[in-house]
């Protein structure tokens, strides 16, 4: 049986970029060579698609992290399909798109797949775009019977015009607050807000990465987390994993996530058992209710009142061998290797496109 060519696609234009590429560099490290045949492609910060020969192609950015390089050999990409430089197709049976945040987890890059009729790992159109607007997630969750987190939403235009409503909003739900990007990931853009003095410039600061901020109360307790696999066709859940955060930081925001020791995951979480297997079916339920496919990591708080609210859906979370998807795999009795193939089977069998699904 001839292998699969598997396009590894990473990077984009988001401001995750660079933990895609991360991401990318764990899976060709991972990945099952005798089955598949991996093309690296990396989109780089200004959206131009281009051939790596492998993660040594990366170059570095100012924080020094990877980023795609602007210098490597040109892919276009359009509904036509993906060619080389020189109009050549570029022959792939699947797409594997490692990306995180706008333009690559949020349904965009999923519409051209299926323009292309080129089938990938991961949730579709919809499912890839609700998942990430927090704002639209949030009232789907609610209306399946999960609790979620009370808040509101904080449009860039209305802010300019109405901020005395907003800012009232805010003391009726009382402070601390969150203040995030509606559409955002790995935390950036978001602030503990302790005070109403620092309401207004939290907000401003989530508008620097969207136009829609989410504003919800803070949760006393835990961040929980479970992963959801789709595995022969059904969805199943890992063990529950509870953060543990290093008591410098205020919140579970960007340093604490990427920053080595900054964070630990318990596995299996801090929590009552029959409240992780609570969680389970809660994040099954939630991957069901916004139609989601492939994979996804489910984002709880449990409360120190006992009360179990649902965060957020990722649907392409970080994906290096030591994110907390992989790991409570891991713990689950799945390796990291096999997560691979089983989203590349998965995605292999599933049929693009509204008229088939």
């Amino acid at each position: 049986m001839s292998k699969k060519r598997v396009a590894i696609i990473c990077g984009g234009r988001s401001s995750e970029h660079s933990i895609s590429c991360i991401s990318a560099k764990g899976v060709l490290e991972a990945i099952d060579r005798n089955l598949f045949e991996p093309i690296l492609i990396g989109i780089t910060l200004r959206g131009k698609w281009v051939a790596l020969k492998s993660a040594d192609d990366f170059g570095v950015g100012s924080d020094g992290l990877p980023i795609v390089p602007d210098t490597a050999p040109g892919i276009n990409a359009d509904i036509h399909g993906l060619k080389n430089a020189d109009g050549a197709p570029l022959a792939i049976d699947l797409a594997f798109p490692l990306l995180h945040g706008a333009y690559g987890e949020d349904g965009t890059i999923q519409g051209l797949f299926e323009m292309i009729n080129l089938k990938y790992v991961g949730s579709g159109v919809l499912a890839s775009a609700v998942s990430m607007d927090k704002s639209f997630a949030k009232p789907i969750f609610a209306s399946h019977g999960m609790d979620v987190v009370p808040g509101f939403v904080v449009k860039k235009n209305d802010w300019k015009s109405n901020r005395n409503q907003f800012e009232k909003q805010a003391d009726e739900l009382k402070y601390p607050l969150f203040v995030k990007p509606a559409r955002g990931g790995s935390s950036r853009g978001t602030t503990k807000v302790k005070s109403a003095s620092d309401f207004a410039a939290a907000v401003d600061e989530a508008h620097n990465f969207d136009s829609k901020a989410l504003v919800e109360k803070g949760i006393h307790g835990l961040e929980v987390e479970c992963a959801v696999l789709e595995i022969n066709g059904s969805p199943e859940a890992s063990i529950v994993g509870s953060i543990s955060i290093d008591p410098k930081f205020e919140f579970y925001d960007f340093e604490a996530k990427y920053l080595d020791g900054a964070t630990t995951i318990d596995l299996p979480a801090l929590i009552p058992s029959d409240v992780a297997e609570d969680i389970r079916k809660r994040a099954i339920q939630a991957f069901k209710a916004l139609g989601c496919s492939g994979l996804a990591r489910v984002d709880f708080f449990y409360s120190t009142s006992g009360e179990v609210f649902i965060n957020e859906l990722n649907t392409m979370p970080g994906f290096t061998a030591t994110s907390v998807f992989p790991k409570m795999w891991a713990a689950s009795g799945k390796s990291y290797e096999s997560i691979i193939e089983e989203l590349i089977k998965t995605a292999l069998l599933r049929t693009n496109g509204v008229l088939e699904n």
